[in-house]
């Protein structure tokens, strides 16, 4: 791709901002020269070791400024920050920009424990209306950093902090940087912003970062020499540093600095191998490589090499000469895509050619990930008109979006994905003047209250507000007539206009709508009709009344016969939202599948002889139909309140539902007391028994049967989520509810504790319950049950298939670590994948271990909404199974071109799926360089 930056001359930008008693809005900064530092929580101006010029934030006028004291922190700017409510409005800075310029955002916090609480504080950070990230605090002493990169399409940006899941949102430090020319042009700059995930120098002489004065745009290029957990691993032998005091030709400065391309690594051995977290990732996302030749090769030397990815053969195919490349030593070449799927853990290797005397050589390296915007509110532009009127008012001060991503305190507004206003409330702000004409422009606005104010002038028209259903004007200074276009809004119920100074005849209309209507305290405004006496509030009609109480009374006689017809409530409040069981014949469940009678079943099992298996709801038994077909019979504990439940629940559910990967249920029998399920019988137990119960001393499964096992599972889950009508959340998912048969195939068991998701609603408001170690900890803490929660537990089972380790285990997992969840992420997360693979496997490839166990981690983050959903899960089982059936072939032989000690990328290309929002028309399989 050619390259469509253009080159500008370098300059230095001069730090400036507005005197606290200039024009400008309380809480707005101006940053003509480019350069906005602000010290939140700050005092006074000052001037850092940098030469960067901070400014405080106090034109501010909400949050409070704190100081703290951190051993291991000394710059001026960290020592103090702004704290805010943990309530559920947000708080903004407003920044005043340049339009169709580029800018970088970047927010640093330090918590320093400034609340002496030691609560690590969780909470939203926003760029106007777009969710920008989550902040989760995890060390007092760490500053945690987000950058974002955007075109300015207004002359404002607001950034806030909201929605404080723990703790109290914080902000120590505030930055803008602007710009030159087209750096960081995109195709799709309109629509979305660049999140910085990495930034690094590579080859670093020290661990301190380079930036401003030696990058003139203040960005942050990270040492590869930082010790910090999660950033760099599995370094390839042979790798070594090399530096040079030349000049370094990068053409002009949006490229990296100078002193950025004078240091790299090189690979002596012929490999240059690292894995890296990429902060935001899966998703799709901006990379490019930098490279300058910065060593003297002889005349009958070269460095050639390739980035080799295994599956993207057009990536692979491109060879990097840089000094032919670069036209010339010391230059800058940069080649990278602009469009790119990465995942969470990014493996890259760049590998020399065949005809190649040196290794590789990398300078530096830059990914940023795709962020898509949300244009916010549809109304934005009228609420903002309004609120140039009372610019100086606190309430008007809160800043960003009206709507999103959280609604102004004063504001409601619908759940629209461009939402519109639906209530204002600014009842007693001391509003003065006519109430705003903009106001009418609000077309789904439905509530008004501006009662309690001293507003003057006439009450406007709002027959452009079809859908206003409530109007408080009352207790201000009105005056005029009550305009007969009130009698024009269709939704119009209550009408509240007493103590004013209005005038003249209340419309005839008006008193015969079902209205209710309070105009008293209006001197000179009087009744015009012959309706009887001055009647100052008039409540619906007698029509109206009557429906309402025919209604009344029909609804009680249905609802005190349906009682009889379900079972008590204590029962059934706990069974399903749509198919309730029916009281008919001794209690049996309708739609059922075969009834048993209890001598069939008793015959079957031979009086119940041989019990294979247990649990909270009874005892699992073998049996033998006498046509030879074995079953398994689930027993209800009669004293089992929960198997009870759990009996109805599953006898309904497993009625209505068939599937290959999905344990087969034939039928029931319910006699007395006796209650009982009746299965398939599945062979070969539990994944549970053969990763680490009596069946592992047998044999150990493979790598290939596990992932096999587990999309066998996946399938079933994904027939639950997507291909039930409603969906069905199993709720119980583990490593024991996954049955394999006699061919080794699996499918999933137990729905005792399945609901059904309600249509059009995200969760299912339930009473916890799972079983520890599987369990969503949002489910546990919300009690809202998603189809995210199964992800959460079918991450966990990964996560045992990997490692051949129990869920909650007392000594597997090393000291103050009972959870398999937390000791593999401390694993995966560092690069060391070997520390968790069960030591019995034998051959696997560890492309295909790398890929599940990233999907795996994705699985089990904390919140639902960061999860993949089941079908994606299983799309990368897929993928596993395919490059370990490749790698199979490979190790009998059929291939010389992998190996299962070689280092794979699970770099994956193509245009990104629907969830996410991007679909890009260029070909993303060619580099370009910019």
């Amino acid at each position: 791709m050619e390259s469509r930056l253009l080159l500008f001359t370098p300059f230095f930008f001069l730090l400036l901002l507005l005197d606290a008693g200039s024009a400008q809005m309380p809480g707005t900064w101006c940053c003509e020269a480019g350069f906005v530092s602000l010290d939140c929580g700050g005092k006074e101006n000052f001037t850092d070791e940098l030469g960067l010029n901070w400014t405080p934030d106090s034109q501010l006028t909400y949050g409070e400024a704190a100081n703290i004291s951190v051993a291991t922190e000394t710059r001026k700017q960290y020592l103090t920050l702004r704290h805010f409510p943990a309530d559920s409005r947000k708080y903004c800075y407003t920044l005043n920009v340049i339009s169709r310029t580029r800018y970088l955002v970047r927010a640093t916090f330090l918590y320093g424990n400034f609340d002496i609480n030691n609560v690590y504080p969780k909470f939203d950070i926003s760029l106007g209306a777009t969710p920008w990230s989550t902040i989760v605090i995890s060390d007092a002493s760490t500053v945690e950093v987000r950058e974002l990169i955007f075109l300015a399409l207004s002359p404002t940006i607001s950034v806030c902090l909201s929605n404080a899941t723990t703790g109290k949102p914080f902000i120590s430090t505030l930055e803008l940087r602007q710009f030159n020319g087209s750096i960081y042009f995109t195709d799709f700059e309109e629509e979305y912003f660049l999140s910085v995930s990495a930034r690094i120098n590579f080859g670093a002489d020290s661990e301190a970062p380079i930036r401003y004065p030696d990058d003139p745009f203040d960005r942050i290029w990270e040492s590869d020499s930082v010790k910090k957990a999660n950033y760099l691993v599995d370094v390839a032998a042979g790798t070594k540093k090399v530096s040079t005091k030349m000049p370094i030709s990068v053409n002009s400065n949006d490229r990296p600095p100078e002193k950025v391309m004078q240091t790299a690594v090189v690979g002596t051995n012929g490999s240059l191998t690292y894995r890296l977290i990429l902060d935001g990732f899966p998703g799709f996302g901006w990379a490019f490589s930098y490279f300058a030749e910065i060593e003297d090769l002889g005349a009958d030397e070269s460095r050639k090499f390739r980035l080799v990815l295994p599956g993207n053969a057009d990536i692979s195919k491109a060879v990097v000469n840089i000094e032919e490349n670069a036209q010339g030593k010391y230059r800058l070449y940069e080649p990278g895509f602009t469009n790119i799927s990465l995942p969470f853990v990014l493996s890259f290797r760049f590998g020399k050619t065949s005809d190649s005397s040196r290794g590789p050589l990398l300078n530096a390296m830059e990914i940023n990930k795709y962020l898509e915007k949300n244009d916010g509110s549809l109304d934005g532009t009228v609420i903002e008109n309004m609120l140039s009127y009372y610019s100086s008012a606190d309430w008007a001060q809160e800043g960003g979006d009206a709507c999103l991503p959280v609604p102004w305190s004063w504001v409601q507004c619908n759940s629209d994905p461009q939402p519109k206003i639906v209530k204002i409330s600014l009842s007693s702000k001391n509003l003065t003047g006519n109430i705003p004409s903009d106001l009418t422009k609000l077309t789904s606005l439905v509530e008004l209250w501006l009662d309690g104010n001293s507003l003057t002038g006439p009450i406007p028209d709002f027959t452009g507000c079809a859908d206003l259903k409530i109007i408080h004007l009352e207790n201000n200074q009105l005056t005029g007539e009550l305009p007969s276009s009130l009698m024009n809004l269709p939704s119009l119920r209550e009408l509240y206009v007493e103590n004013n100074m209005l005038s003249g005849t209340v419309p005839s209309g008006l008193l015969n709508k079902n209205l209710v209507l309070n105009y008293s305290g209006n001197i000179n405004l009087r009744k015009g009709d012959k309706r009887g006496s001055h009647i100052d509030v008039i409540i619906g009609s007698s029509v109206g009344a009557a429906i309402l109480l025919i209604a009344t009374i029909v609804s009680c006689v249905f609802m005190g016969k349906g009682k009889k017809k379900y079972f008590e409530k204590d029962q059934s409040e706990h069974s399903l939202p749509v198919q309730r069981l029916v009281s008919s014949k001794g209690d049996a469940p309708t739609e059922a599948g075969q009834c048993f009678t209890f001598s069939e079943i008793e015959d079957a099992t031979r009086k119940f002889e041989r019990k294979i298996g247990s649990g909270g709801f009874g005892v699992v038994y073998y049996g033998k139909m006498k046509d030879g077909k074995e079953i398994a019979v689930k027993v209800l504990t009669s004293n089992s309140y929960q198997g009870k439940r759990e009996f109805s629940n599953e006898v309904t559910l497993l009625s209505r539902i068939h599937h290959r990967n999905l344990v087969q249920f034939l039928g029931y029998c319910q006699e007395g007391e006796r209650s009982m399920l009746v299965y398939e019988f599945m062979h070969n137990g539990t994944l549970k028994e053969h990763l680490y119960g009596p069946l592992t001393r047998e044999q150990s499964i493979s790598w290939i049967k596990r992932l096999e096992i587990a999309e066998d599972a996946a399938k079933g889950i994904e027939y639950l989520h997507t291909g039930c009508v409603p969906a069905i959340i199993h709720r119980d998912l583990k490593s024991s509810n996954i049955l394999i048969d006699k061919h080794m195939r699996a499918k999933v068991a137990d729905f005792g504790l399945s609901k059904l998701a309600v249509d059009g609603v995200s969760h299912v408001s339930s009473i916890v319950r799972g079983t520890v170690g599987y369990l969503d900890p949002e489910y546990y803490i919300s009690q809202q049950l998603t189809d995210k929660s199964d992800v959460y537990s079918f991450g966990v089972i990964l996560l045992e298939l990997i490692s051949g380790q129990e869920a909650i285990s007392n000594e597997s997992f090393g000291v103050n670590c009972r959870n398999i969840v937390q000791w593999a992420k401390s694993h995966i997360e560092s690069g060391d994948i070997q520390g968790i693979i069960d030591p019995t496997l034998n051959e696997f490839d560890i492309q295909s271990m790398w890929k599940i166990a990233e999907k795996a981690l994705l699985c089990v983050q904390a919140h639902g909404h960061m999860r993949p959903s089941i079908s994606e899960v299983l799309k990368e089982i897929h993928e596993a199974i395919a490059i370990e059936k490749e790698a199979l072939a490979t190790r009998e032989g059929n291939s010389e071109d992998m190996s299962r000690n070689s280092i794979h990328s699970s770099l994956n290309l193509g245009c990104i799926d629907a969830d996410n929002g991007l679909s890009f028309d260029e070909s993303i399989a060619q580099p370009s360089a910019r």
